[in-house]
């Protein structure tokens, strides 16, 4: 049976705020959200970004001639307490995959530490290893390869191996299970999570006349292993997996009444706000100034130009055309709109003429409400 529910609302697409990402923070906007999605939404999302997400992380350390990490080292500044602890903040990215011979699987990394004299007479009589001296290239990508490990200050050739496996969230060493492990093989701690902050806040949006409607803004922080669109994405499609298995309950189908659209409305509010003067939107004092300078006057002008040209403006920089593009983003608009349905032609060539005749058409329909 096919059972009917009322009008759902539910965001078309997913906008990430250029102007603050970084490799390893985004921050995602969605909207509009019923009432209560945007809580439900964000803070299940959270939840999944924070504890369900998997990455590689070191299980082990063996180096030569050690049995044990209670214990100094001949011709090394840490002992191997230090050591161990240093090798916990190793960051080692590699997405398995099926396509690849790239597995789950944990394997033994081995790397052959060798100073000489002359290495530490170059060096003042010290030479500091690194994360990328004893992490081959191949499988796993270094994050942090000048993440410093110990410190050598006379001659040495030890062979050094690192067990590396995948896990979700903090594993205490007791909790590995490692096969076959060797006798003066160090098992540590391991910290497996990927995403080390999320935050998300809910603010009213607007839907036509009605304002009680959700946007979620989600901002995602990860230490490199994951970028924080990837992590989104695997956190969303973990969600989905488990959702899944409530759908057995089933008993009918739902089918939703379509959200209609009144054009009219909608192009008045359009209109509205492309016939804004820049200077009534809260930009600041630097991008105002630069906009005055390139003869732009109204929103309507300002988003029919492409991005690549707002960048020939004199005096214009990435910072002013993020903090543009953001707030033009709030207004649900952009940069390169095509305006033609408005009568205005591409890149605005005539986009002044268009907009004083809008505004006098606009001023003969009031004039005409009125008599």
């Amino acid at each position: 049976m096919l059972v009917k529910f009322g009008k759902l609302e539910k965001p078309r697409r997913i906008v990430v705020e250029e102007g603050s990402a970084t490799p390893t923070f985004a921050r995602f906007i969605a909207e509009p959200f019923e009432r209560v999605f945007g809580h439900a939404i964000g803070n299940a999302l959270r939840r999944i970004l924070l504890s369900s997400l998997e990455a590689p992380g070191i299980l082990s350390v063996r180096i030569e001639g050690i049995p044990h990490e209670f214990m100094a080292i001949e011709g090394i500044s840490e002992d191997m307490t230090n050591i161990v602890l240093n090798f916990k903040a190793a960051k080692l990215r590699c997405l398995p995959s099926e396509e690849t011979s790239t597995t789950r699987d944990a394997r033994i990394l081995t790397s052959l530490v060798e100073v000489s004299q002359d290495d530490l007479d170059k060096n003042g009589g010290f030479v500091v290893i690194t994360l990328k001296d004893v992490v081959p290239t191949g499988v796993f990508e270094v994050v942090n390869p000048d993440l410093k490990l110990f410190t050598v200050t006379k001659p040495m050739k030890r062979q050094v191996d690192v067990r590396v496996g995948y896990g979700k969230g903090y594993v205490s060493s007791e909790r590995h299970i490692i096969p076959n492990r060797m006798v003066d093989e160090v098992v540590i701690d391991t910290a497996f999570s990927p995403v080390t902050l999320v935050n998300y806040f809910v603010e009213n949006t607007r839907v036509g006349q009605d304002t009680d409607f959700d946007r979620l803004v989600l901002e995602v922080t990860t230490d490199g292993r994951l970028t924080p669109a990837e992590a989104l994405s695997f956190a969303t499609q973990v969600a989905i997996k488990n959702f899944d298995v409530f759908n057995q309950t089933k008993v009918h189908d739902l089918t939703f009444e379509a959200v209609t659209k009144d054009s009219q409305a909608d192009n008045d509010e359009l209109l509205d706000k492309l016939l804004l003067r820049v200077d009534e939107i809260e930009l600041s004092v630097r991008s105002t100034n630069c906009l005055n300078l390139a003869g732009i006057e109204t929103i309507a002008e300002l988003v029919s130009i492409p991005e690549k040209r707002m960048l020939e403006f004199r005096n214009f920089g990435k910072k002013s055309l993020n903090e543009i593009k953001a707030k033009l983003a709030d207004m649900s608009l952009g940069l390169g709109m095509n305006l033609e349905g408005l009568g205005i032609e591409p890149e605005g060539t005539n986009v002044k003429e268009r907009v004083k005749e809008l505004l006098e058409l606009r001023k003969q329909k009031k004039d005409k409400k009125k008599k």
